[in-house]
C-alpha cells in the first residue's frame, strides 16, 4: 500500500504589529498582505490587524484578493462574510456583475487604484486573500505585455517600463495564515454544511434565473459548479456535497502549494498561527 507523504508545514512566527505598524510608517514596507489558504481565518486575522493599527493612530483598509468575490449576487458561495469587516472598510468586492469574467489584469489595474488611494489619505493598506495569481500579480509586480516580472525591469533595462497607469508596492509584508491540516479540513466541511443550510443552493438557482448561463457558473468552480451540475440534474444531493467537499480540500492543498512557491521564487512569507 502506498504511502501519502504530506509537505511539512512552515514553521509559524510571532507577528508584532506595532513593530509591523513602525515599518510602514517609516517607509520600510508600503504593503501588508495577508494570504492563506481557505478556512485559515485570514479575513478576520486582517481585520484584527485593522483595528490594531487603528488603535496605534492610523486607519487601515483592506482590499480583497479573492477572484471570485468580485462578483455581486455570489455572497454564500464565495464567503464574503461581510459582516466580519466591522467598521474596516473594504475594496474590490462586489465591483463585476456575476456572468461577466473578471481577470487578473483588471485586479491588478483595479488593486493599483485602491492602493493608491488608501495611501493618499494617509491609510494603511492591507491586501487579504487566496487568490495566489492575484497576490503575485501585485506582490511581484508583473507587467502582462511582457513575460518577465517587473522586479527583473526595474534596474534599468533598456526599452522596459511598468503597464501603463499602473502603479504596485516595491516592499510588501507579507503574513500567511497557518493551521494545521486536521483543523482546516474540519473547518471546510463545517463551513461547507453551514452555507448549504444557508440557502447556498437557492443563490445559484437565484443566479441561473437572472440569465447567467451553467457553463459560466460551471467555470467559476467549486460551489458555482457541483451545485450547478446538480440543479441540472447531473448528480444528486448527496453526491453534490461529497464531490464539493473533495474539491474544497484539493482547493486548499493547491492554495499552500501556489504559496510554498511563491518562497521557492524568493518570496519571504511569515507565517503565523491565528
Amino acid at each position: 500500500m502506498k504511502t501519502t507523504i504530506l509537505a511539512e508545514l512552515p514553521e509559524p512566527e510571532i507577528i508584532d504589529p506595532g513593530a509591523l505598524y513602525e515599518s510602514y510608517s517609516s517607509g520600510a514596507t508600503d504593503l501588508v498582505v495577508v494570504l492563506g489558504p481557505t478556512a485559515s481565518g485570514k479575513t478576520k486575522y486582517a481585520v484584527r490587524l485593522a483595528n490594531e493599527f487603528a488603535s496605534f493612530g492610523r486607519r487601515a483598509e483592506i482590499i480583497s484578493a479573492d477572484s471570485r468575490q468580485v462578483y455581486r449576487g455570489m455572497d454564500i458561495g464565495t464567503g464574503k462574510d461581510l459582516a466580519e469587516y466591522g467598521s474596516v472598510p473594504y475594496h474590490l468586492i462586489d465591483i463585476a456583475d456575476a456572468g461577466s469574467q473578471y481577470n487578473v489584469f483588471q485586479f491588478q489595474r483595479d488593486f493599483s487604484s485602491a492602493w493608491a488611494d488608501i495611501r493618499g489619505r494617509d491609510a494603511i493598506p492591507i491586501l487579504c486573500g487566496g487568490t495566489g495569481l492575484y497576490i503575485n500579480a501585485v506582490t511581484s509586480g508583473y507587467d502582462f505585455r511582457e513575460t518577465r516580472p517587473l522586479s527583473e525591469r526595474r534596474g534599468g533595462s533598456e526599452g522596459c517600463s511598468p503597464a501603463p497607469s499602473v502603479h504596485l508596492p516595491s516592499s510588501p509584508f507579507i503574513i500567511g495564515t497557518l493551521v494545521s491540516r486536521e483543523v482546516r479540513n474540519a473547518r471546510i466541511d463545517a463551513r461547507l454544511d453551514a452555507r448549504l443550510q444557508e440557502g447556498m443552493i437557492d443563490e445559484v438557482k437565484g443566479l441561473l434565473e437572472r440569465g447567467v448561463p451553467e457553463a459560466v457558473l460551471i467555470s467559476y468552480g467549486l460551489e458555482y459548479k457541483f451545485i450547478t451540475l446538480f440543479l441540472r440534474g447531473d448528480m444528486d444531493y448527496d453526491e453534490m456535497r461529497l464531490k464539493l467537499s473533495t474539491a474544497i480540500h484539493q482547493f486548499a492543498k493547491r492554495q499552500m502549494t501556489w504559496f510554498r512557491g511563491m518562497e521557492r521564487s524568493g518570496a519571504v512569507i511569515h507565517w503565523t498561527e491565528v
